[in-house]
């Protein structure tokens, strides 16, 4: 036992730890061996991103509409190929597309191609949104998902208005992610 009271310390041994420490200077790291602030657009971007991901997580976890947690999945993994192109400088940006599946304008398409579906099943909606007033949890996060879809949307568009160009797929995909997520709240029982 260790000073903690779990002996499990002893026995446990990763390969290779994920504390490094090279965060500590204020620097984080991006594909390609390529290092930047912390504070940077690019990384507020794709903290949003990784947010809105887990956000997705929880009303996967609550769903229990099997065809939603589908499109919940899909999202998900389209956002994995999403986190690559940002987390790239422009500059490697074609070493990216080259080596790992980007998002395209055929996922912009599917978001679209999936809210006009879900749509098309009957929105429940009186008023304005009040999240949370169904007393369902998937409703709910969902709602959640959506508020940061559109957070991450702005800061797409903030590094993209400050030089460093974003993608046309990846900047339309989450206006169109956002408006599917309102409509997954609104229909069935996700």
């Amino acid at each position: 036992m260790n000073a903690y009271g779990h002996g499990f310390f002893h026995e446990y041994v990763p390969a290779m730890s994920i504390i490094t420490g090279r965060g500590d200077s204020g620097e984080t790291d991006l594909l390609f061996s390529k290092r930047i602030a912390k504070t940077s657009q690019r990384i507020e971007a794709l903290g949003s991103v990784d947010e809105l991901n887990t956000a997705l997580g929880l009303a996967r976890a609550a769903g229990t509409d099997q065809d939603i947690i589908g499109v919940i999945d899909g999202i998900q993994g389209r956002l994995i190929g999403l986190m690559g192109q940002l987390a790239c400088l422009p500059e490697d940006a074609g070493q990216y597309v080259a080596k790992y599946k980007g998002l395209t304008t055929i996922d912009v398409d599917w978001v679209s191609e999936t809210a006009h579906f879900y749509e098309g099943q009957g929105v429940k909606f009186t008023g304005w949104a009040r999240p949370g007033a169904e007393g369902s949890i998937a409703r709910a996060s969902l709602d959640m998902a959506r508020a940061v879809a559109r957070r991450a949307e702005r800061q797409v568009w903030v590094l993209h208005e400050s030089g460093e160009p974003v993608p046309e797929a990846v900047r339309l995909f989450f206006n169109r992610l956002s408006d599917l997520l309102w409509i997954l709240a609104r229909v069935g029982n996700p």
